[in-house]
């Protein structure tokens, strides 16, 4: 009789919701804000070459400071990396960078792909162009343009690996892609912002403008975590640009999707959500781990410059605060570990050069201002992240991502949605993670896209 109240409450609810829903929220026309300290003056279109080359200096300060770090307070005894990271494994990284990591022979292989820089609304944008390879075996493949977006607290690292599987010609498809892969604006080697404001619908304005530089008048776009949120506002706010929208990290946040999320705790098959119920549900068990998890997330949406001056001075401090979210986010249960299961998915040399990128660029204040630019009241009232995704649409859902959301929950936001897999295994950091199932599926995507466009 409890469970037959509950649903009967939930559906008065979900109907009193449903008929307070205001009509469909129309696409704003923002702004081109110049972000950069020169706000008069012509914009520079030029697109220069650009190599990582970063000073022997700056590598020598690195050492010494790793070198003369203060000795850490010992773990709990049994308590893994339940507390935050392993003081005693952050040791065994941290003597690995200072001795057996060498930065020249990694900044060869972050230097393979052509790399550039242009300036967009008065911030230089540092991005990848990669044109497809061995054209010549296949001249009738068609080449289609795909944007990727990283998020945080990752950077253009985390696709070396997949950059070789979307740009080199598959027997099975009639397609290859053409891969542009930026840092974000405040990320890397992307200048960040001189003022306020700049949030993902903002940045979405941005990588719009350079595709647009580009010469790319409609193209795919694919992200995860913070690229997740930009691919989708892009998707919304400029549904004649993007032909799809491809993302490891699908989220709907409107009222009916919080509605949903409870009955299908309660009733899963009512919203096709029984086959991998544990994983969705219940709504109880996944706000616990949202909590557990997000502690970093309030620092950064109210104080991010206080937590980005503790961190740009102590490589060891902005190693452990980076390497804790590769463990947990990559699987939960490696927090159980006293490796943090790092190794798991990643060699020690993959994830020192994501650090060392927020190391040699200074930007981990830089990237962290994008949480409270998001989450401030001024944005929120703009009502871009409630605005539908109408463009055909794949969602990939990892299954130790840190939330997955149902199909029929998604549809809230994204009611074109033409393909959803629930993949055998990968995290967060899907691309970096599992290459190979995140190449497959964004090929299995873009094929019936195009197939679609055939038959229209």
């Amino acid at each position: 009789m409890l469970k037959i109240a509950v649903l009967l409450a939930l559906f008065a609810i979900g109907i009193s919701v449903y008929l307070s829903s205001p009509s469909e929220l129309k696409v704003p026309t923002l702004p081109e804000t110049n972000w950069g300290s020169k706000k008069n003056g012509t914009e520079s279109t030029e697109i220069r070459g650009f190599k990582i080359n970063v000073p022997e200096s700056v590598i020598e300060d690195l050492k010494n400071r790793l070198a003369h770090r203060r000795p850490y307070v010992e773990p709990l005894e049994d308590a893994a990396w339940t507390y935050g990271i392993s003081t005693k494994y952050l040791n065994t990284v941290l003597d690995y960078w200072k001795d057996k990591y060498k930065w020249n022979e990694r900044q060869k292989l972050l230097n393979k792909y052509p790399q550039f820089k242009t300036n967009i609304q008065g911030l230089d944008i540092h991005f990848y162009h990669i044109q497809p390879t061995n054209l010549s075996k296949n001249r009738n493949l068609k080449v289609l343009p795909l944007l990727i977006l990283h998020g945080w607290p990752g950077s253009i690292v985390e696709f070396q690996k997949i950059i070789p599987m979307l740009t080199e010609p598959s027997p099975n498809h009639n397609f290859v892609f053409e891969l542009i892969a930026p840092s974000l604006p405040g990320y890397g080697f992307s200048e960040g912002a001189v003022r306020p404001g700049m949030a993902t619908a903002q940045m979405a304005v941005i990588f719009k403008n350079l595709m647009q530089r580009l010469g790319f008048e409609k193209f795919y776009v694919q992200g995860g975590d913070w690229g997740s949120l930009i691919a989708s506002n892009m998707a919304a706010l400029y549904p004649e640009k993007v032909t799809g929208l491809h993302s490891n990290m699908c989220a709907a946040n409107s009222p009916s999707s919080l509605f949903w999320s409870i009955v299908g705790t309660y009733v899963p098959s009512l919203i096709g959500a029984s086959e991998h119920y544990s994983r969705f549900f219940p709504i109880s068990k996944v706000l616990k781990t949202l909590l557990d998890e997000s502690g970093y997330f309030h620092i950064q949406a109210t104080k991010p410059d206080t937590i980005g001056a503790a961190l740009s001075n102590s490589p060891d401090g902005l190693a452990a605060y980076i390497l804790e979210k590769f463990s947990t986010w990559t699987n939960k249960a490696y927090r159980e570990r006293d490796d943090g299961g790092l190794l798991e998915k990643f060699t020690l040399d993959e994830i020192l050069d994501n650090i060392m990128i927020y190391w040699v660029t200074n930007s981990i204040t830089t990237s962290a201002r994008l949480y409270a630019e998001n989450f401030n009241m001024a944005y929120k009232a703009l009502n871009i992240e409630e605005l539908p995704i109408k463009v055909p649409t794949a969602c990939a859902a990892f299954p130790e991502e840190l939330l997955v959301s149902p199909k029929f929950i998604l549809k809230s936001r994204y009611p074109n949605i033409i393909q959803y897999n629930f993949l055998p295994r990968g995290g967060h950091f899907a691309a970096f993670e599992e290459p190979r199932l995140m190449s497959d599926d964004i090929f299995s995507f873009v094929k019936k896209t195009e197939e679609m466009k055939v038959q229209q």
